[in-house]
C-alpha cells in the first residue's frame, strides 16, 4: 500500500528538480544565466532535501510491514535495493566522466540514496534515538565542511578535497541525517507502516499527475537530463 501524499511531495520535488536543471543545462552551455544565491544555492539543497527525507520516511514504513521476518532476509532486501540504486550512480558517474571531464559526479545524489539505505538498516530498529542520531550527522557535516583536506578518498563522507569539484555531490555528511530525521517522523507519522493522522483522499487530477510522477521518480530523473539537453541542442 502506498501513501499518496508522499508520492505527491515527491512529485512536486521532480517537478522543481526538472525545473532546477533546465536553467541550470542554459549556464551550463551559456545560453542563459541570472544572479540568484535564493535559485542557484538554496532552491536545489530544497529539492534533495524533500527527496531524502522522503527516503527516510519510506524506510520507516517499508521496515515496519517486514520488521517481524528474519533479521537476513530484511538486510539483504535493502542490502540489494540500496545496490541497485548505487549502481544507477556509477553509471551516471562514467556517463559524466567522459561528457564532462571535470567536475564529473562521483558521489551525486544516487549514490547518497543507495549507501544511506543498506546503512539505514541498523538505525531502523531504534526510531526513538534516529533525531539524536540525525542531530549528530548534520552538526558533524556543518563542522566539516568548515574544513579542506589533502586527500580524496573519503569525500563520500563528506571531507572534501581542496579543489575538488563535482556537478552533484551529496556526502553522507550531514546528508545522511536527513535519512535519520524522516526515519523519526515516519515512525510517528506512520506507526506500524500505517497513516496515524486524518487526509482526504487523492481527487483532483494535479494531485494526481504530481503522485505518478512521485511514483516513477527514478526513471524520470534518469531520463529528464538526456531530454532536456537533447531540447537545448535541438534549438540551438
Amino acid at each position: 500500500m502506498r501513501f499518496w501524499e508522499i508520492d505527491l511531495l515527491r512529485g512536486i520535488a521532480i517537478v522543481m528538480m526538472v525545473f532546477f536543471h533546465i536553467f541550470f543545462d542554459l549556464k551550463f552551455f551559456r545560453l542563459f544565466y541570472f544572479e540568484s544565491t535564493l535559485f542557484w544555492w538554496v532552491f536545489p539543497r530544497v529539492i534533495a532535501s524533500i527527496f531524502i527525507l522522503l527516503v527516510g520516511v519510506s524506510l520507516s514504513i517499508s521496515y515496519s510491514r517486514v520488521s517481524k521476518k528474519p533479521r537476513k532476509e530484511i538486510a539483504k532486501k535493502y542490502v540489494l535495493r540500496g545496490l541497485k540504486i548505487f549502481s544507477w550512480g556509477l553509471i551516471i558517474t562514467t556517463v559524466t566522466w567522459f561528457l564532462v571531464g571535470h567536475g564529473f559526479i562521483f558521489f551525486g545524489i544516487l549514490h547518497f540514496i543507495g549507501l544511506s539505505i543498506i546503512l539505514s538498516y541498523p538505525f531502523l530498529r531504534y526510531p526513538r534515538f534516529n533525531l539524536y542520531f540525525a542531530l549528530m550527522a548534520m552538526l558533524a557535516g556543518v563542522y566539516l565542511a568548515g574544513f579542506l583536506f589533502p586527500f580524496p578518498h573519503l569525500m563520500w563522507l563528506g571531507f572534501v578535497q581542496e579543489g575538488a569539484y563535482s556537478l552533484d555531490y551529496f556526502p553522507l555528511l550531514p546528508w545522511f541525517g536527513l535519512v535519520l530525521l524522516g526515519i523519526f517522523y515516519g515512525n510517528i507519522l506512520y506507526p506500524q507502516g500505517k497513516r496515524d493522522f486524518r487526509i482526504r483522499e487523492l481527487n483532483n487530477r494535479p494531485e494526481k499527475f504530481l503522485s505518478f510522477l512521485g511514483k516513477n521518480s527514478l526513471l524520470i530523473y534518469l531520463l529528464h537530463q538526456p531530454l532536456i539537453l537533447g531540447i537545448i541542442f535541438l534549438f540551438s
